[in-house]
Formats: C-alpha cells, structure tokens, sequence
C-alpha cells in the first residue's frame, strides 16, 4: 500500500508541475483537461498524505520508544496508539476512492418525468415530483433549465423534461432513475378513497457531440404551432421542433423555448442524451450486466420509491429506508434518501474491491 500511495503523490506532484508549464497554460483545453484530472485526484492524494503520514508517525515514535523513560514511552504509546486507530478508516476510504468513478458522474443530466398509472392524480404527483426536485436543486446551487413540458388541465404534467446544471449533478440525481409510486386521497376524490398513482423519472447524463455524433441525415426535423394547456394556440409561428432519429425512432420535441432555433437546440440536447443512454446500455450488456445494482442506476421498470400519505411514511425499495412523506416529498429530506444510496453503493463497490 505505501508504494503505491507514494507513487500516486507522486504522479499528482506532477500534474502540478505541468499545470504551471506556460505551454499548458496557453494552451486552454489541455488546461482544462488537466486541471479536471488534478481536481479528481485531489481528495485521494490528501487521504494517501494522512495515511502515509500516519505510518512515518508511528515509525517514528516506535524508534524512539528504544531511548525514552518510562513517562515518554507512555506518551510515544499513546501517539502510536492513536495513530494506528486511524488506519482502518483510511484504508476503507482509500479504497473506494480507487476504484474507478463512473465517468458520468460530473456531467449535467436532463431528467424527464412521465405521468404513469393513475389519469390526473398521476400527472399532479408527477408535477410534486417536478417541485421536489426543484426545491433540492435550488438548495444545492443547481441551476435548472425546462426543456419540455405537456401541463395536465387537472394540474401537474404529462410529462416534463428539464436540464440540472451544477457540480456533479449526475453523481447525485443518477439515483432517482425509476418507478415512483404515491398512495393518498386525490384532490379530485369527493369520497376520500386512496387511491395508487405512479410517474417514472429518467435521470439521463447529458452527452455533447464528442459523446455522441449524429448524422443529419438520419434525422427528420418537423415544425409546429406551439400550444398549451387544451390545445389552445399560443402562437401564430412555426416554433416548436420535433426531430425523430430514424435508425432508432427516438422522438424529442419542444415548444417551450421563444424561437424556434431555441427549440431545436434543446431537442438535439435532448436526443443526444437519449443515444448515450442506449449506447450505455448496449455497452454494460455486452459485458454482462446491465447494471452493477438498483442502487444507483434505477430502472425506470422498477419501483424505487413508495410515498405513502395516511402513514406519513416514504420508503425506497432498494435500501429499505424510511423517511417522512412531508419531510421528503414536500420538505427537505430528500438529501437523506439519496445519501442513504449513496453510501450503499459504495458499501457494495467496496465488497466487490476486497
């Protein structure tokens, strides 16, 4: 272990090095290739530092343990003693931060919610679900963009497709893929029976050109009157966009944006994000697997999440935790859930590393 945390310091001094070369600096997307590697490795390298540091401390106090008096050897005892308690938790830590990030996880994400079982009352808890996570991406500094939205008379949507911009937003988002389920009385219930609606949530990393390159000729690129709510126009102009990508019939559209150019941005956002999800899929399948776990990679086939009303509980599936449907769905406990995965996941990625 100490050979290779010091070859690891070592590589990380230098990247420093080379991000003060002048040619690196001149050079911008080196730069900033660089500068993304060095900030990657930068936690790892203080845990390597701490642990390395440790191990030179308790060298050091066992040598001196040879020459000391009885009250020094208690206090050179105590150092070596203190020093070792912090190893395991290092060791752990270090580990999984070895292991190899998923390379999604510092992308933005287009998330897509999609009204399912349940007629109104699904397209009001999808619309919760669109307010749920508004209020934790705004309580991160997160940015959110609304590419497309079809509004249900009765409230809430038919579905919503919005982009969150911010600081490794796939690496927490990534974990609310999947089913979600909501058991309450309806608004648009008079008898107060409860009634079991569900929406799906697609957490998609957002892929650029780089990611993904599509030929123009495989798209058919149509343009429409934009309207609301009942079908009503809204304008008189040909500005919302729909495009199908005609080797995969994916369909995008958008009319939320003020031009039509606008529009068709966000569709080739959209359908770009789309393809890197199916090339995902097609690479894990090859290797066997679709995906490590639930945990961390729903499919939108699978109940994740339960929010149940009369109880006052929410629980998610995958990990058996409960929470408060107040506290998730319309407070600020939401950070508790996707921690709770979180630390599942790394708890099962570090049981495959041993």
């Amino acid at each position: 272990m100490r050979d290779k945390l010091t070859k690891i310091i070592q590589a990380y001094e230098e990247l420093e090095k080379k991000l003060m070369d002048p040619a690196v600096v001149s050079d911008p997307k080196e730069y900033a290739r660089l500068a993304k590697e060095h900030a990657g490795q930068a936690e790892l390298v203080a845990k390597a530092r701490e642990y390395l540091g440790a191990l030179d401390d308790i060298d050091a106090a066992k040598e001196m343990l040879h020459e000391a008096d009885a009250d020094e050897k208690a206090m050179l005892q105590e150092d070596i003693s203190a020093n070792e308690a912090k190893l395991p938790a290092l060791e752990e830590d270090i580990k999984f931060l070895l292991i190899p990030a998923d390379p999604n996880d510092e992308k933005d994400t287009i998330v897509e919610i999609r009204a399912g079982v349940g007629g109104d009352e699904a397209a009001i808890f999808a619309g919760d679900l669109y307010k749920m996570y508004q209020r934790f991406c705004e309580s991160r500094g997160w940015k959110i963009q609304v590419l497309s939205s079809s509004p249900s008379e009765a409230g809430g949507f038919k579905t919503i497709e919005f982009k969150v911009a911010g600081d490794k937003v796939y690496s927490v988002l990534k974990y609310e893929s999947g089913v979600h389920r909501v058991q309450r009385v309806p608004k648009t219930e008079s008898q107060g029976r409860i009634q079991t609606s569900t929406a799906t949530v697609a957490v998609l990393p957002e892929a650029d050109e780089i990611d993904i390159q599509i030929d123009q000729s495989d798209l058919r690129i149509d343009t429409y009157c934009a309207s609301g709510p009942g079908g009503q126009c809204v304008n008189t102009t040909y500005s919302a966009v729909r495009i199908t990508h005609l080797p995969t019939n994916t369909v995008v559209q958008s009319q939320d944006q003020r031009s039509q150019i606008q529009n068709r941005e966000v569709c080739m956002q959209m359908l770009r994000a789309r393809l890197y999800e199916m090339e995902l899929e097609k690479q894990q399948a090859e290797q066997g697997a679709a995906r490590l776990s639930q945990i961390g990679h729903g499919n939108r086939s699978e109940k994740i999440r339960t929010y149940n009303q009369p109880q006052d509980r929410v629980t998610d599936h995958r990990i058996g935790f409960n929470g408060t449907y107040n506290g998730v769905l319309l407070g600020d406990a939401l950070p508790s859930v996707i921690e709770a995965l979180a630390a599942a996941e790394r708890a099962e990625k570090l049981a495959q590393a041993v």
